[in-house]
């Protein structure tokens, strides 16, 4: 599968792990059938909403494996590949594509900041680690180390670096992305985005969460953009944008679980440490996902 199809909207996939540390392997097969089902355009496991930072490697393993095998190659799978260490993320990246998955998240945890040459040099590790597509992945809000401009400019010359996933909150600097790169490197919005403003200016789709829990209404609102009824758009982005607005209150992971549970998918609750949501914050995420349709 070229990286020609990725685009459109790839919900990151939570990972339903038991008290005990199990995968909920079933209940993750059905959650991707039913994505499948409603029409999304890819689907994106280890991700943020994954709770990657709180799984073993054997965990994401098996999470990947149930997502390759329940997808059968309908939608491309992008994992994700997050590691403290750089020789650890040549050893992820060279087991997701092992594993049968189409696209790598490279996704950089920190403990001590890493300057750009540190930073750049992990990325590229993981691209030629693999001859699969590279999407970026930067999240300066839980980075510690950051890709720069500069970097990603320079990253962008690598022939399978094809994609950045930008959790930013700056559409500024998604601009910057697009002028210092000439189209070298697609852009994929996230939930801390406007996925309709970045459609505007020359977005591909966007990676989030909350897709998981209204991926009708994300497609929906992916078709009438490429379709540029900005109007429609508009509108549509507006009334979905009150899921943000109540998930930006607590933890993403939190939300997502809990309201797929509300939608019979018996996911667990966040990996602990991680709290679970308030009977208040439940009934906030049951009300948001009622008013758009989702329950």
């Amino acid at each position: 599968m070229s990286s020609e199809n990725f685009h459109g909207v790839f919900p990151y996939l939570v990972s339903p792990v038991d008290s005990e540390g199990r995968v909920k392997h079933e209940v993750l097969a059905r959650l991707v059938e039913h994505l499948i089902d409603k029409g999304v355009h890819g689907l994106a496991p280890l991700g943020s909403t994954g709770e990657f930072a709180y799984l073993s490697f054997e965990q994401r393993i098996e999470i990947v494996k149930t997502v390759v095998a329940a997808a059968r190659g309908r939608v491309p799978v992008i994992a994700g590949v997050a590691a403290l260490t750089t020789r650890d993320a040549r050893i992820q990246a060279e087991t997701m594509q092992a594993l049968g998955v189409q696209g790598i998240l490279a996704i950089m945890e920190s403990y001590f900041s890493v300057d750009d040459v540190g930073t750049e040099s992990y990325f590229r590790a993981i691209a030629e680690a693999v001859t699969l597509p590279v999407v970026l992945y930067t999240n300066p809000q839980f980075q510690r180390s950051d890709l720069s401009i500069p970097v990603i400019r320079r990253l962008a010359e690598v022939d399978n670096i094809a994609y950045i996933k930008d959790a930013s909150t700056n559409t500024g600097r998604l601009l910057s992305v697009l002028n210092q790169t000439e189209g070298k490197l697609q852009i994929f919005s996230a939930s801390a985005h406007i996925p309709a403003a970045v459609m505007l200016i020359g977005g591909v789709g966007w990676m989030a969460g909350p897709a998981c829990l209204i991926p009708e209404q994300s497609v929906r609102l992916y078709d009438l953009a490429v379709q540029q009824r900005w109007a429609d758009v508009v509108a549509l982005q507006r009334e979905l944008w009150r899921v943000n607005e109540v998930f930006a209150r607590y933890s993403l992971a939190a939300c997502i679980k809990a309201g797929l549970t509300l939608q019979g998918f018996d996911v667990g609750d966040p990996i602990a440490p991680q709290p679970v949501l308030s009977d208040e914050a439940l009934t906030q995420v049951r009300s948001v996902l009622q008013r758009v349709g989702a329950l």
